[in-house]
């Protein structure tokens, strides 16, 4: 990680604290502007006036007065409080849905026991950890941040409820529990800087790189994402205790997102800002909050320094946000790219590309391969197989009765091993079998070894044999062979 971090500071300016204090928010974020962006009820009445997409406010509580007059019931099974002058994700408590009575509770409810009928239980709910949150609890946390313990100089502050934005179906293997977010950087009404923001474990489900989350850059031409860090500086590749890829991922209304950006500079008057917008599965793009302040962790996340970039458009006259939407695209699009490639030593290419295959007796076969993350193994089509040279081995292999074998989950070692054991003498060139299950059906497959060519680069692979008459492509490229490249699914 120390290594790409110097790489980055010898070879771009990057923007640290202090600069950024000096040379971007004291000259271009007035007064007022901040006042905006550090009171999110006020930011959230001014963009809703301006037509941008907030989320829906619930109820608020001002003094402790209206405390010990509020309707817990009032509340829906899932809500987000939060204080109104906070900063950093601190104070903000998410809960995700009601906690089931227990069976006493529901007899006591009913009189079962003879007393007053009611219970904690029908006002408690169930945080990201699993923990449960009570009325009690909620009022000890209401009056924390009614006396200004998360708000900025600890100055008494507003605690508030609004909706919990629902989680959209493309981000669910990359996150744990919360909602993502994008922020994106704004100066001159030009996106400049963007990453998506994943809430993890660590993170106790908040898209928040302070306690443990990831940030993932973003290509501002495509919306395609590229590298990840999680926490403030570690590099990383695969979405923890798993196998996801966090580069390749197509940001959905990438645009209508970078237009929201801008807009809100627009509205609030700021000149630069960092913008927090999320994506509901039923509203699409929602704007969460303005930040005055916003960290500077997205550097690292995009292996560029944001001064650089700030300064190619300082004092360019943008009179439109759909201009600057253009300009960013345009001006900072794409550097991502070759910035990873020279980094990272790793090719970026796109979801289809040109494959040139080796065969048997210096046979080549150049075809165009789906590259496929979402599949283990890559596989070529039977009659791709037979042209280099492998005709034996699919005819051999076609002979076996494999209805002998059920093929089940728990099956597929023994089956693996059962026909190696028979076979591999007999077969020539079968190095191993693979045992397949999908949507479509389970089968058994021969595997060869194989050479291919992709991007420059030649591959030792171990490639199941199949048949993919139906398929719109002869080959696909399974992750296993995909460690010396990233995915731009725009490419």
């Amino acid at each position: 990680m120390l290594e790409y971090i110097k790489y980055i500071k010898n070879s771009r300016k990057i923007l640290g604290m202090n600069a950024r204090n000096l040379h971007y928010i004291r000259p271009y974020n007035k007064k007022r502007a901040k006042r905006i962006a550090d009171e999110k009820l006020l930011s959230k009445r001014i963009l809703k006036k301006g037509k941008i997409p907030v989320p829906k406010l619930i109820a608020k509580i001002r003094s402790v007065e209206e405390l010990n007059k509020f309707d817990w019931s009032s509340l829906p099974s899932s809500f987000a409080l939060k204080p109104n002058r906070g900063y950093g994700g601190g104070g903000i408590l998410v809960v995700y849905g009601k906690k089931k009575p227990s069976r006493n509770a529901s007899r006591f409810k009913m009189g079962w026991y003879g007393g007053l009928s009611g219970n904690d239980d029908e006002n408690a709910w169930i945080k990201a950890d699993g923990t449960v949150v009570t009325v009690d609890d909620l009022k000890e946390h209401i009056l924390n941040i009614l006396d200004g313990a998360f708000s900025l100089s600890n100055l008494p502050d507003i605690a508030f409820f609004e909706e919990r934005l629902t989680l959209l179906k493309l981000f669910k293997p990359y996150t744990y529990k919360g909602i993502p977010d994008i922020r994106v950087i704004v100066f001159n009404k030009i996106p400049v800087m963007a990453m998506l923001r994943l809430p993890t474990k660590e993170s106790g489900g908040k898209a928040n790189l302070q306690l443990g989350g990831i940030g993932v850059g973003i290509d501002l031409a495509t919306g395609v994402t590229t590298t990840a860090v999680q926490g403030k500086n570690r590099i990383i590749e695969y979405v923890p205790g798993t196998r996801m890829l966090l580069s390749g991922i197509k940001i959905p209304y990438w645009k209508d997102i970078l237009l929201l950006a801008v807009k809100a500079q627009e509205i609030s008057g700021m000149g630069y800002l960092g913008a927090d917008i999320a994506i509901d599965r039923e509203r699409g793009p929602v704007f969460l909050e303005i930040n005055a302040r916003p960290g500077l962790s997205i550097q690292i996340a995009n292996l560029s320094g944001l001064r650089e970039r700030l300064e190619r458009i300082r004092g360019l006259n943008i009179k439109t946000a759909e201009r600057g939407v253009r300009v960013g695209r345009d001006v900072f699009g794409g550097e991502i790219e070759e910035e990873v490639e020279d980094i990272s030593g790793r090719r970026v290419i796109g979801t289809v590309e040109k494959v040139k295959l080796i065969g048997k007796e210096g046979k080549e076969v150049e075809v165009e391969a789906k590259i496929d993350t979402g599949a283990y193994s890559s596989s070529i089509d039977v009659e791709l197989a037979k042209q280099l040279g492998f005709e034996k081995t699919v005819e051999d292999f076609e002979k076996i009765d494999l209805s002998q074998y059920q093929i089940l989950p728990e099956n597929e070692a023994s089956i693996k091993k059962d026909i190696m054991e028979k076979y591999k003498n007999s077969i020539p060139d079968l190095e191993d079998v693979s045992v397949i299950f999908s949507s479509s059906g389970s089968s058994i497959r021969p595997a060869i070894k194989i050479n291919f060519v992709l991007d420059s680069l030649m591959i030792n692979a171990k490639v199941n044999i199949t048949g993919r008459v139906q398929l719109n492509y002869p080959m696909i490229i399974g992750k296993r062979n995909l460690s010396k490249f990233l995915i731009d699914v725009s490419k």
